[in-house]
């Protein structure tokens, strides 16, 4: 049967409304800690709480499509099955209905509403083991049903039971898996190399223990079934980017680009790693608790996801702007009802992805020139030697350290450097990257331990960061207050920073205010923080600020951060702002005569 993803997700629900379920709408995709996991990874996992046992506010029978999140695959997405962004299918008995029952619907569902011819569909149950028994119920109930018996296969525990590794006390079970042929018109396909699983019932029926299992008083049911792969199977494809969810996306990158989708290759793969992380981004940012690239945590796998969407835009041969018009199409058409926060929050979602573009593409920019110039020195290196040596084997690759310090000081992906390298048959040493890597984490932790030299308290690596966000607040000052307020004075510890500066009047709470929110605006930049020596009076022709003036010689270090900040500094800095967190003043109060005093944390 061919179905649109509206026409899927609907009859899903109606479905199981039918048969009493409570559409409890999706969740956040953003975990909210009680999980340990950053984003929700599968539809029953908000859920989790109920399936032990609270009562949900909902009832004992439940229903939903669920939208989750998960990078470990990142690196396969480009294919034509892997996403970052997906979406669940579920329904929940919670100590309700069992067995008989949800065999039954979910028969019913699949050869009834869906169309699947009976004799074909396999399943799979547990096969038993010492601890627990095999699940005959449930093969008894699927046979009993219309399915063949030669279809139903018993599997070990690995394959068809369901517990939480490492807990005691905890609901677990039997699963029951169904499988369809890849191939429906194949006369004989053979299981499981020519089926494809599309869903899953998994039993609560033990709670586990410290010996085994034992029987639960109130049994719960688990289903989940993959609404992009249903969607995929059920139109007869076998590419996942085909579906109506991705159909007008494909169609405006094959008009951007001049490239067709179906010539494959190199194409096919960026308009698919476009597709997916484009979508996914526009669900991050447009959560109820919506999210926005940064270096820590959530915000540092948007990230990734963005910038690496960027990438591909390179190779596809389009602009960034390509990823604002594949977004509008994902808000405003494709996603628009099932969410509808998404089109409130359109300008602000567009607006994140613009500014993190402009972002990368200025870093990208920058990288381009440093990694033009290794190149050209090779090229000098291989004209040298050949002229000394004739029998000089020209040198065909970029060093690991060079290429460190693109991902270092620029933000340069080494995947990138290395993408740029093979296009002119250059290759990059890896293992010097890993090592040069290596080198500066050893740096780092001799930092933390307080094992460089410097002015600070300590030079570990939270004071490091609140040394640099002086920079940033020295700057802001001068933006928000005066041109003429300099700093006179820090004092930093693990836990705060205290900065003096020349001013005549208490900040208003305005000023305090408008002073965090560009410090901020600049640590969401993600700015790198570019190290260079210099002259004293080259520092000045370049208007690098000389906090004070009398402690530098006639070459000085300085640290710029884009062009908001340029200062004299002895260090140490961090490399990107994006890791110094959220800047918070905490008071701003008199120090002495025409200074004023502000105690700030980064959070």
């Amino acid at each position: 049967m061919k179905i649109t993803g509206k026409e899927l997700r609907q009859k899903w629900l109606d479905f199981y409304k039918g048969k009493g379920h409570t559409d409890i709408g999706a969740v956040s995709l953003i975990g909210d800690g009680s999980t340990g996991v950053m984003f929700n990874v599968a539809g029953m996992q908000p859920l989790m709480p109920y399936l032990l046992g609270k009562p949900h506010p909902a009832g004992k029978r439940l229903c939903n499509v669920q939208g989750c999140v998960r990078t470990v695959d990142i690196d396969s997405v480009g294919d034509a099955s892997h996403f970052t962004f997906f979406e669940m299918m579920g329904n929940w008995s919670l100590g309700d209905y069992f067995k008989r029952e949800k065999t039954a619907w979910t028969f019913e569902l699949l050869t009834s509403v869906f169309g699947l011819d009976k004799k074909k569909l396999c399943t799979t149950v547990f096969e038993g083991n010492a601890a627990a028994p095999r699940d005959e119920e449930t093969a008894s109930l699927l046979i009993g049903l219309g399915i063949s018996p030669e279809h139903v296969f018993y599997l070990p525990k690995e394959d068809n039971w369901w517990e939480l590794e490492g807990t005691t006390g905890t609901p677990c079970g039997p699963d029951n898996e169904w499988f369809y042929p890849l191939d429906p018109e194949k006369p004989d396909p053979v299981f499981p190399d020519d089926y494809v699983e599309i869903g899953n019932d998994v039993y609560m029926q033990y709670k586990k223990t410290e010996t085994g299992y034992e029987p639960l008083e109130n049994k719960n049911v688990d289903t989940g079934f993959g609404f992009d792969r249903m969607l995929l199977f059920l139109n007869g494809l076998t590419d996942a980017y085909k579906t109506d969810l991705f159909t007008a996306v494909m169609a405006e990158l094959e008009r951007a680009s001049g490239k067709k989708y179906d010539d494959g290759g190199e194409a096919r793969r960026a308009m698919r790693i476009i597709a997916d992380h484009t979508r996914t981004t526009v669900m991050l940012i447009g959560d109820r608790n919506g999210i926005v690239p940064s270096n820590v945590g959530a915000g540092y796998i948007l990230r990734r996801i963005m910038r690496r969407a960027i990438r591909w835009c390179r190779t596809l041969g389009v602009g960034s702007d390509e990823l604002l018009a594949v977004a509008k199409i994902f808000i405003r058409d494709v996603y628009r009802e099932a969410y509808p926060l998404l089109l409130e929050r359109e300008a602000y979602i567009l607006e994140e992805i613009g500014k993190e573009a402009s972002r990368f593409e200025a870093t990208l920019a920058a990288g381009i020139k440093e990694y033009e110039k290794c190149v050209q020195g090779l090229a000098r290196k291989n004209e040298f030697m050949a002229k000394s040596d004739p029998s000089y084997v020209p040198e065909r690759v970029i060093g690991g350290k060079a290429a460190f310090r693109l991902y270092d000081t620029y933000g340069f992906p080494l995947e990138l450097t290395e993408e740029l390298a093979a296009e002119q048959g250059l290759t990059v040493d890896r293992e010097g990257f890993e090592a040069a890597f290596r080198e500066h984490q050893e740096k780092s932790r001799a930092l933390e331990k307080g094992q460089a030299k410097g002015g600070l308290e300590s030079h570990s690596e939270q004071a490091t960061k609140y040394h640099t966000a002086t920079h940033l607040l020295n700057a802001a000052l001068k933006q928000i207050l005066s041109p003429d307020c300099n700093q006179k004075g820090s004092n930093i510890t693990d836990e705060r920073m205290r900065f003096d500066f020349n001013f005549d009047r208490a900040m208003t709470p305005e000023e305090i205010r408008a002073v965090e929110d560009l410090v901020n605006e600049k640590i969401r930049e993600d700015i790198p923080v570019v190290y260079k020596e210099m002259s004293l009076e080259q520092a000045r022709a370049e208007h690098f600020v000389g906090v004070f003036d009398s402690k530098y010689g006639d070459v000085v270090k300085t640290y710029s951060i884009g062009e908001f900040s340029k200062e004299m500094c002895g260090g140490p800095h961090v490399e990107h702002t994006g890791v110094l967190g959220h800047f918070r003043i905490q008071k701003e109060q008199s120090s002495s005569a025409g200074v004023r005093r502000i105690k700030a944390v980064l959070e």
